[in-house]
């Protein structure tokens, strides 16, 4: 177990809206929540990209320009702050993100471990969103490795399923990367892992022994015992905006501040200090 719990606090992501929720977009907003995130205790700030221009928000953008303006910002606001750049594209053109982890050199990028059906069902009985397949074969795999090796990037491997958690240790085997181990265990979404506490023993058991581990919860309200047991497992801590809007009293928040300091409240229930910067660079093995 380590006794510093690492928080990474996820500011944005790739399908919430601005227009309906209370999500950065801009450099300056970008900064401005990864502040608030990083009084609250998180050393780590995973970004996703948005299109810049007007009422074009809520569409992904691949621009090294954005990218390089965000990380600068954050940078700025948020001195010693690491780094975590989005990197899932579903279908065969991603070369916009292996653009963007090439030519800016985050410390930590996201790594798709494997693919996944992604699917969610309504009340109604019919789908939430056409079904779609979250294709991330494992040459597509080896390219992100091979795009993170060339630069010094450490991948986080994201792990939608049991089976996923088992592929990691594969790609060690055969050679596809030998640096430091960091697995997300994305629990929550409709069509993968639930966002069970039981689950995570299994989890951990399956993982490489040298591996840390953090849980990306997705949900409302019902995912903080899964966080509360992650911290009392050992794992490092993530939350933001882009995993949920509400705190376990089901009360809807408007900034990232205000979920990282309730999952660094989770870390010090379980007797756990939160990790700074230095230290949490110290953990993952990052060498910048």
């Amino acid at each position: 177990m380590s006794d510093k719990a690492v928080i990474t606090c996820a500011l944005n992501g790739v399908l919430t809206d601005p227009k309906q929720h209370n999500v950065p977009v801009t450099p300056e907003q970008m900064a401005r929540e990864a502040k608030a995130a990083f009084d609250a205790g998180a050393s780590i700030m995973h970004i996703h990209l948005r299109q810049q221009a007007p009422n074009k928000g809520h569409l992904p953008s691949w621009e090294v320009a954005v990218s390089k303006e965000i990380q600068q910002a954050i940078r700025e606001a948020c001195p010693g702050v690491i780094i975590n750049h989005t990197s899932g594209v579903s279908g065969p053109n991603y070369s916009g993100a292996l653009d963007c982890i090439r030519e800016t050199r985050p410390e930590i990028a996201a790594c798709n471990a494997g693919s996944l059906n992604y699917l969610k069902v309504k009340a109604d009985n019919t789908w939430a969103w056409p079904p779609m397949m979250f294709d991330n074969a494992v040459e597509k795999v080896k390219d992100y490795l091979d795009v993170m090796n060339a630069v010094g990037t450490i991948p986080e491997f994201e792990c939608f399923d049991v089976g996923i958690v088992r592929c990691v240790g594969m790609y060690r085997q055969v050679g596809m990367y030998s640096g430091p181990l960091e697995y997300n265990f994305v629990m929550g979404v409709a069509s993968g892992m639930p966002a069970d506490p039981e689950l995570l023993p299994i989890l951990i058991k399956l993982k490489r022994p040298e591996a840390h581990w953090q849980v990306t919860a997705i949900g409302r309200e019902e995912i903080w015992p899964l966080h509360q047991r992650c911290a009392e497992l050992g794992g490092h801590l993530r939350t933001g905006l882009e995993d949920t809007f509400y705190l376990a009293d089901g009360k809807k928040v408007t900034s990232n501040g205000q979920l990282i300091e309730a999952v660094a409240a989770c870390a010090r229930r379980a007797g756990r200090e939160i990790a700074s910067p230095a230290e949490a660079r110290k953990i993952f093995g990052t060498n910048r």
